[in-house]
């Protein structure tokens, strides 16, 4: 029997996110406006490099050139976070399957939430991970208004918890394409680091704080600091 989903029914963080949000204030109509700025030039200026991705991509096994992941955004409203497939297209079978088989998998998994030695990663989309280039598709979740190019990493529902009374801070700002984890090291930061990193800049957000974590991202891009 087909099981039915209801549609009204609320995620299970949603106890956890603010019932009541203040309205925008000028920092934010600017910080927004810096956003739509940004991402327009990005997207005009890489669409050359994101047509060279998706045709890899396309070309590595004739599957879809971009990942549509669920993932918590402002106020707690999930959308569409995009990037370019880097993974076997049956990816999620795969994942089931090593959890199942291997407990330091599990176990790096159930920590960390990502795997450093992940064998669903295909070889187009190992270079487009190390060179953050997957992520360009985000810019267009920027112009959408789901996103920041500035703001904490974009996590899923099962990652929720695990920020527990911080949630709502997480929740008070957009996920970005950078942000001070991704400048900090990023996989080479612990989860619960991260959080408090997250967190910090939900607290002290400005928009001065947004431009200096861009101009650093450059060379942490660069420098490729852990990214795997």
């Amino acid at each position: 029997m087909q099981k039915v989903i209801d549609m009204r029914a609320q995620p299970p963080y949603a106890e956890t996110v603010p019932s009541r949000v203040a309205a925008p204030g000028w920092g934010n109509v600017v910080q927004r406006s810096v956003d739509l700025l940004i991402a327009s030039f990005a997207i005009i200026f890489f669409a050359p490099i994101m047509v060279a991705a998706a045709l890899g991509v396309w070309l590595q096994d004739g599957g879809p050139v971009f990942y549509a992941h669920r993932r918590i955004g402002l106020n707690g409203r999930e959308f569409n976070c995009l990037k370019f497939r880097s993974m076997l297209i049956d990816s999620e079978a795969r994942l089931r399957q090593l959890l199942a088989e291997s407990a330091e998998a599990r176990a790096e998994w159930e920590r960390d939430h990502k795997l450093r030695n992940d064998p669903r990663i295909t070889p187009i989309g190992s270079f487009l991970r190390r060179s953050s280039l997957d992520e360009l598709p985000q810019l267009f979740n920027v112009l959408a208004g789901d996103m920041s190019i500035v703001g904490p990493r974009p996590i899923v529902t099962a990652e929720a918890k695990r920020y527990g009374r911080r949630f709502s801070h997480y929740c008070s700002v957009r996920p970005g394409i950078t942000g001070l984890w991704q400048i900090s090291g990023r996989n080479d930061v612990s989860y619960r680091r991260r959080v408090a990193i997250d967190t910090c800049y939900a607290q002290k957000r400005t928009l001065a704080l947004d431009l200096q974590i861009i101009v650093a991202t450059v060379p942490s891009v660069l420098l490729r600091k852990g990214s795997y």
